[in-house]
C-alpha cells in the first residue's frame, strides 16, 4: 500500500494545491461580484459560463492529449487557470467574469480527466477503493481550504486574485518535475441521449436534477452565505459541511442501493433532501450552527444522487455501452448546471436568499417523485447490479473518482 501511494505522492500534490486555488476562486467571486453590486441573476449568468467551458471541455480535451501528451496540456491548463484568475482582477466587468470563468472552466476539466486518467492506470482492483479514497480526501482538504484562505484578505484588492494564481501556477510543478510514465491517450468522449433515455428515463432526468442541484448551490452558496449576513467565515464554513456531508454520505448511500432497487434509494434522498432544505430555511446567520448542520445533511443528499444515477444506467447498460452512457449523463448533468443557477438566481433576487434553498427543495421533490412514479411503470429489472462507484460530481471534484474516469474503461 504505501508503494501505491508513493506512486501518486507528486499526483495528488498538484491535485491538492489546483484544488486549494479551485476553492478559493469558486468562493471569493461570488462575494466580489456581491460588492461590486452585480445582481443574483447577473451572479448566476456569470457561472454559467464556467459550467459551459467544463463540459466543452470533456469533449475537447482528449483531442489535444491524442495530439501533443498529457503533460504538456497539463501545463497549457494550467497556465490557462492561472490567467484565468489574474483577468479577473485586470477586467472587472460581469461580462467579462463570464468569458473568463469560461476560461477557467475549460481548464480545470481538462486537469480533471489528466489527473484522472493518470490515477486509474495507476490502480489495481485491490487498491482502487483505497487509492480514489485517497484523492476523495485529497480534494476536499485542498477545496476545504482554499475557502478558508478568503476571511484571510480583502476580496475588494488584488491580492487574493494573485494568491489565488501563485497557488494555480505551483500545481503545475510536481507534474512537471515528476518522473513517473504518461498514462495511455485518453479515448475520445462518445454519448448517445437517446440511448440512455430508453435504458434508464430516471437516470436521464435525474442527471438534469442533480445537475440543476449541485450547480446551483455550487454556483450560488457563497452568494446564499452572504445575503443572509454570515462572514466570510462562517460562508466557508457552511460551504465545507456541504462538501463534507457529500464525501461522508456517498459510500453508505451506494452500499444500499446495491442491496435494494436504487429507486427507492433516490426516493429517500429527495424526500430527505427536501425536509433537510426546509429546516434550514428555518435559521440565520444567528444560528449559524444550526444552518452548518442543516446544510451537512442537505450535502449528504446532494452529491450523491449523481453516482445513484449513473450507478442505475449502468445496471441496465451492456458492457459496451458504459462510456457511451456516463457521457450521456454527463452531458444532462452539465445542461442541469447551466439552467439551475439561472433559475434560482432569478428567484433569488425576486423572492430574497431562502429562494435559493427552496429551489434546492424543489428539484429534490421532483427528483423523488419521478424515481416513484418509474417505480409504478417498471418492476427493477437490474438482476445483477454493477457495484456501485462513489463517483465526483464533474462541476465539484470532490467526492470521488469522476465519470470522466469512464474514458478510460
Amino acid at each position: 500500500m504505501l508503494s501505491s501511494l508513493a506512486s501518486i505522492a507528486t499526483l495528488m500534490l498538484s491535485t491538492l494545491l489546483m484544488m486549494a486555488g479551485f476553492g478559493l476562486m469558486g468562493y471569493m467571486l461570488p462575494i466580489r461580484s456581491l460588492n461590486e453590486g452585480w445582481s443574483t441573476f447577473i451572479i448566476s449568468v456569470i457561472a454559467t459560463g464556467y459550467t459551459f467551458g467544463f463540459t466543452v471541455s470533456c469533449v475537447v480535451t482528449p483531442i489535444f492529449v491524442r495530439r501533443v501528451g498529457h503533460v504538456r496540456v497539463f501545463g497549457a491548463l494550467i497556465t490557462l487557470l492561472t490567467v484565468s484568475i489574474l483577468l479577473c482582477a485586470l477586467v472587472v466587468e460581469w461580462w467579462a467574469w463570464m468569458i473568463f470563468r469560461g476560461l477557467s472552466g475549460f481548464a480545470i476539466a481538462g486537469a480533471y480527466l489528466l489527473i484522472e486518467s493518470w490515477l486509474n492506470e495507476r490502480v489495481t482492483n485491490d487498491n482502487r477503493g483505497a487509492l480514489f479514497s485517497v484523492y476523495m480526501v485529497t480534494c476536499l482538504v485542498g477545496s476545504i481550504g482554499g475557502q478558508y484562505i478568503v476571511p484571510l484578505g480583502d476580496v475588494n484588492g488584488p491580492e487574493l486574485f494573485m494568491i489565488c494564481a501563485l497557488i494555480f501556477s505551483l500545481a503545475m510543478f510536481p507534474v512537471a518535475l515528476s518522473t513517473a510514465k504518461s498514462p495511455a491517450p485518453i479515448a475520445e468522449a462518445r454519448f448517445d441521449l437517446k440511448r440512455l433515455y430508453r435504458r434508464s428515463p430516471i437516470a436521464f432526468f435525474g442527471s438534469l436534477l442533480s445537475g440543476a442541484l449541485s450547480g446551483t448551490w455550487g454556483s450560488l452558496g457563497g452568494v446564499y452565505s452572504q445575503t443572509i449576513q454570515m462572514n466570510t467565515t462562517q460562508g466557508a464554513t457552511l460551504l465545507a459541511a456541504f462538501l463534507a456531508g457529500g464525501a461522508i454520505s456517498q459510500v453508505p448511500i451506494g452500499r444500499l442501493s446495491d442491496r435494494i432497487d436504487r429507486r427507492l434509494v433516490m426516493i429517500g434522498c429527495g424526500l430527505f433532501g427536501v425536509c433537510a432544505c426546509i429546516a434550514m430555511t428555518l435559521f440565520n446567520a444567528d444560528n449559524a450552527t444550526a444552518i452548518y448542520v442543516a446544510g451537512f445533511f442537505v450535502g449528504t443528499v446532494l452529491y450523491p444522487v449523481y453516482s445513484l444515477n449513473v450507478a442505475h444506467a449502468n445496471d441496465l447498460a451492456e458492457p459496451d455501452e458504459y462510456v457511451t452512457l456516463s457521457s450521456a449523463i454527463m452531458i444532462l448533468y452539465g445542461m442541469g448546471t447551466v439552467t439551475g443557477p439561472i433559475m434560482a438566481g432569478s428567484l433569488m433576487q425576486w423572492f430574497g436568499p431562502n429562494a435559493l434553498i427552496l429551489f434546492l427543495a424543489t428539484a429534490f421533490a421532483l427528483y423523488s417523485g419521478y424515481a416513484a412514479w418509474r417505480i409504478s411503470r417498471r418492476p427493477d429489472t437490474a438482476a445483477d447490479k454493477t457495484d456501485f462507484q462513489a463517483v465526483a460530481l464533474p462541476m465539484q471534484g470532490t467526492e470521488g473518482a469522476s465519470p470522466l474516469n469512464d474514458f478510460d474503461r
